[in-house]
């Protein structure tokens, strides 16, 4: 059976991030995460996770899940949940969570575990942070909203017990020149910036971003245009022409064209959507 593959911006319209406190009593559909990590932090009830082929090296497995557990989905997992079961549930773009964790210099040992990762925890940390996230959700949501929650839950996904040593993070050079293509006049320029950044040859930027992030460097550009214009259409009043030509695209149609293909829709039907999710 075909899993769907959900996409960040589908839900967020426009946010930096989405957040919700979901109360689950039959079972979820089963789906995995084309672009982003998901945080999900046990409140109530004992559930389930049922994990997909892609969670695991073999078939499926699952996860109990029981007030205090903290688990974070990453792209690659499929999952359902079967309740009752209620969780806080936050979901944020893969580009920007490992562009933080690489700049922070964090051990990113959890995106080897082969399910995942889950802590028990023994206080209410993990409770408190998803509150204030998704309160601040509910008003105008930031990226330093995001970054707070990111400071607050990375110390809690660390393992207490002692894991094998993680495979080498990216080099500096790669960590900078990703996290410089965030930057809309870097951005604009496409590729052709993110090898001037990098100063290595095509060839070696390809081999490090398949290494590292599991994408190629187009693609990778690719993916900052598409949520950079999707964040412009949902929170400012820019011209839609003028938001193509800011985020690299070299005609308003050519936008139109490549930003349906990825959302379904067009920019201007997802700006009205997004105007009436900002809607308290």
């Amino acid at each position: 059976m075909a899993v769907t593959l959900e996409r960040f911006e589908h839900y967020a319209l426009g946010r930096p991030y989405h957040a919700a406190l979901v109360d689950l009593r039959g079972r979820s559909s089963r789906h995995g995460h084309r672009d982003y990590y998901e945080v999900m932090a046990v409140v109530a009830g004992a559930g389930e996770q049922e994990l997909g082929p892609g969670s695991g090296s073999s078939g499926d497995r699952s996860q109990q899940l029981r007030p205090g557990d903290l688990v974070l989905i990453r792209p690659r997992d499929q999952h359902l949940i079967v309740g009752p079961v209620r969780f806080y549930n936050i979901a944020f773009p893969a580009t920007g969570w490992r562009a933080f964790v690489n700049l922070a210099g964090v051990d990113r040992s959890w995106d080897a575990d082969q399910q995942p990762p889950q802590r028990r925890l023994s206080d209410d940390r993990a409770e408190r942070s998803c509150a204030a996230i998704l309160e601040r959700f509910h008003g105008v949501p930031t990226d330093l909203d995001l970054i707070r929650f990111w400071t607050d839950i990375i110390p809690l996904l660390d393992s207490p017990a002692a894991d094998p040593a993680p495979p080498p993070g990216p080099a500096d050079w790669l960590v900078a020149a990703c996290a410089a293509m965030h930057r809309e006049e870097d951005l604009r320029d496409g590729v052709r910036r993110l090898l001037e950044l990098a100063n290595v040859s095509p060839a070696h930027l390809s081999r490090s971003m398949r290494q590292h992030y599991g994408t190629t460097p187009t693609a990778f550009v690719t993916d900052l245009r598409m949520r950079h214009a999707a964040t412009l259409l949902g929170t400012t009043t820019r011209p839609i022409t003028e938001i193509a030509y800011a985020c690299g695209f070299a005609s308003p149609s050519y936008f139109t064209r490549c930003f349906r293909t990825e959302h379904k829709v067009t920019p201007r039907e997802f700006r009205r959507a997004a105007r009436r999710a900002f809607v308290p």
